[in-house]
């Protein structure tokens, strides 16, 4: 069978993220194996061109992976008919706008989260997705990595019987500067600039929940900016305006009670950078990125509470691992072949720009909740 060429507009590849897990271990990883292979047993070989403000960076970053198409010309990119696809992995703040040319230029749209800073932004790009008859998809990567796909694998198998809680743990101690360089961008720390972990993360929380564990019915947050005062890439202090913490519990459907705790302004100990503890009437797991361990009904210790003597049972003891009995490709490769294939050959993909406004929707609720001290009701979107 042939090989057919999809060109990608890649805008925002010079950060970190779009760097590294959409262009390095995604686009490229996908050149090298021949590219995607379709139901009729065709393939499609990506075709990216890189685009960025800053002509250095942009240049460099394609010798560096010897990508022959780059340009600080979007407008020019978006008039080419032979690419059919935009990506953004850009600032959110400039995502509504970027994704409305591209959907005005024709082309089928594939994004980072946040896709909009408020609602009514996010709810628009949908609309003129949706009027314009093309492709879109928003990142959910979470949902591949290999631990949570082994947490989706016991709950459709029955293990935990009746689910009944989750608790999450997210994040690390991100340095303020002085002592260390930040591991995250100074823009981060600035809610004008569209900073602010609840911004950030609980448009992943969103998918999570609705995707595993049940859809969000209603939530309490609470944010907190710990770090009053961080230094920029230039040593400059500056006043972090955003929330560096966030701590949410969310009634789900059917029941469930999650409460999932985002920071980075905490120090790890725990078995991953983001771990989710289920709990349900027959078993109980905990998931990291790529691990999952399980403690069945009929193994679960029975501990005595005694403040006088040192505990006896290692809680530690008595979980088993759930096996790898498959490769886990990167999450992130893993999604935009899905999406490629969408836009080829029609295959299913849900995640789309309006499970991407359903993110948005929850930081607002979160961002209510957190002004007005109050649990707040998620109303369901109508598509």
């Amino acid at each position: 069978m042939a090989t057919q060429r999809l060109g990608i507009i890649m805008n925002g590849v010079t950060g970190r993220m779009g760097m590294n897990q959409h262009l390095i271990r995604s686009i490229l990883a996908i050149r090298a194996q021949g590219g995607v292979l379709l139901a009729d047993g065709g393939r499609v070989m990506p075709d990216p061109i890189l685009i960025g403000r800053n002509e250095e960076k942009i240049a460099a970053l394609a010798r560096k992976y010897q990508v022959e198409r780059w340009s600080t010309d979007l407008a020019g990119a978006l008039a080419n008919r032979d690419d059919a696809v935009f990506f953004d992995a850009a600032t959110t703040q400039m995502r509504p706008t970027l994704l409305a040319r591209a959907i005005a230029a024709g082309k089928h749209i594939y994004c980072e989260k946040p896709v909009a800073t408020n609602l009514r932004e996010a709810l628009e790009i949908y609309a003129l997705a949706k009027r314009a008859g093309i492709k879109h998809g928003v990142v959910q990567d979470k949902l591949f990595l290999p631990g949570l796909q082994k947490l989706k694998l016991l709950k459709d198998s029955g293990f935990f019987g009746r689910m009944l809680s989750v608790r999450g743990e997210f994040g690390y101690w991100v340095f303020e500067g002085d002592l260390q360089p930040a591991q995250r961008p100074s823009w981060n720390y600035r809610t004008e600039d569209g900073g602010g972990i609840i911004l950030d993360m609980l448009c992943h929380w969103r998918y999570v929940l609705d995707n595993l564990f049940g859809n969000v019915r209603s939530l309490s947050c609470i944010g907190a900016t710990h770090i009053p005062e961080r230094f920029d890439e230039s040593g400059r202090k500056y006043r972090a305006s955003a929330d560096d913490a966030a701590y949410a519990t969310f009634e789900l459907e059917g029941g469930v009670i999650a409460q999932i705790n985002s920071s980075w302004t905490t120090r790890v100990r725990r078995d991953d950078l983001v771990t989710f503890h289920v709990d349900g009437t027959h078993g109980s797991a905990v998931a990291g990125l790529s691990d999952c361990l399980t403690q069945a009904r009929v193994n679960t210790p029975k501990p005595v509470w005694s403040p006088d003597t040192r505990q006896p049972i290692d809680f530690f003891e008595g979980w088993s691992p759930v096996p790898d009995t498959q490769v886990h490709d990167n999450g992130f490769k893993v999604q935009w072949e899905m999406f490629i294939r969408h836009v080829v050959e029609d295959a299913p993909f849900k995640w789309n720009l309006f499970e991407g406004a359903k993110g948005v929707q929850l930081v607002e609720c979160a961002l209510q909740s957190w002004k007005e001290r109050r649990w707040v009701d998620v109303p369901k979107l109508a598509a």
